[in-house]
């Protein structure tokens, strides 16, 4: 008889920032790919429990929601714990960030911790977390990179640099941790504009200099996700830009 069941069925995925925006959208897509899901959060509470009654709404016992500041490392043996509840780990992905701008001259010590803890050291220590578990189950670790990890956005610095820290880890892990594990990055391009928002004369111009000339949409990511995850076995060390073309026309 055919097993039509998903690749993913029965899998567990541990997923940062996963309460709104792009994270959200990943999570969607790997629930629906059969995945149960430990829904990290920080502080968007309300959005988080709305996506995690959804999920189990759609299949019961499947998300968990797990609150964590990542910036303090202590707390990921019990994001591990969470997930082991359903007996294996098998895909972490670092989506947590946090993005604002620091221009040069205005940049604080302060500034460096939260930009540097959030895109680059929560990813290293939670990869390195998790690396034993990922071993057994021969998973997966994806990291939300940015096509700002190649070419610098102006006024953010800080940003940029932790980004462009975060792909080389991409390529190390994927050395460190391989065979058993596939270390892979996704770098969006005009997926979600900034929440602090740009004019809309700033937002053509970053569209115009795409090769498609129009904005993506999170799924987008969570499509690429599943198949570096799903289908791409002999893929890793690998950074994929969802962009447009944007990367391509500086």
């Amino acid at each position: 008889m055919k097993n039509n069941a998903p690749k993913l069925a029965g899998k567990t995925a541990l997923v940062t920032g996963a309460a709104r925006r792009i994270g959200a959208a990943v999570a969607r897509r790997l629930h629906a790919e059969g995945m149960n899901l430990v829904l990290h959060y920080r502080s968007s509470e309300p959005d988080a429990q709305a996506l995690c009654q959804s999920l189990n709404a759609a299949r019961r016992d499947s998300a968990i929601l797990a609150q964590a500041d990542l910036a303090n490392i202590s707390g990921f043996d019990s994001l591990i714990k969470t997930a082991l509840q359903w007996g294996s780990l098998d895909l972490l992905v670092n989506n947590a960030s946090v993005f604002y701008p620091t221009p040069i001259g205005k940049v604080s010590e302060a500034d460096w911790g939260e930009l540097m803890d959030s895109n680059l050291k929560a990813p290293f220590f939670l990869s390195q977390a998790v690396a034993p578990y990922l071993k057994k189950s021969h998973g997966v670790i994806i990291n939300m990179l940015d096509i700002h990890a190649r070419r610098p956005l102006r006024e953010h610095t800080l940003y940029s640099t932790a980004k462009a820290g975060l792909a080389m880890l991409t390529l190390s892990l994927a050395r460190e941790l391989g065979p058993e594990v596939r270390v892979n990055g996704v770098a969006p391009g005009p997926i979600l504009w900034p929440e602090q928002g740009l004019d809309e004369k700033t937002k053509q111009a970053i569209l115009n200099n795409t090769a498609l000339k129009r904005s993506g949409s999170p799924d987008d990511i969570a499509a690429t996700i599943v198949y570096l995850v799903r289908d791409a076995g002999y893929v890793t060390g690998q950074i994929i830009a969802v962009d447009g073309g944007r990367s391509i026309g500086w």
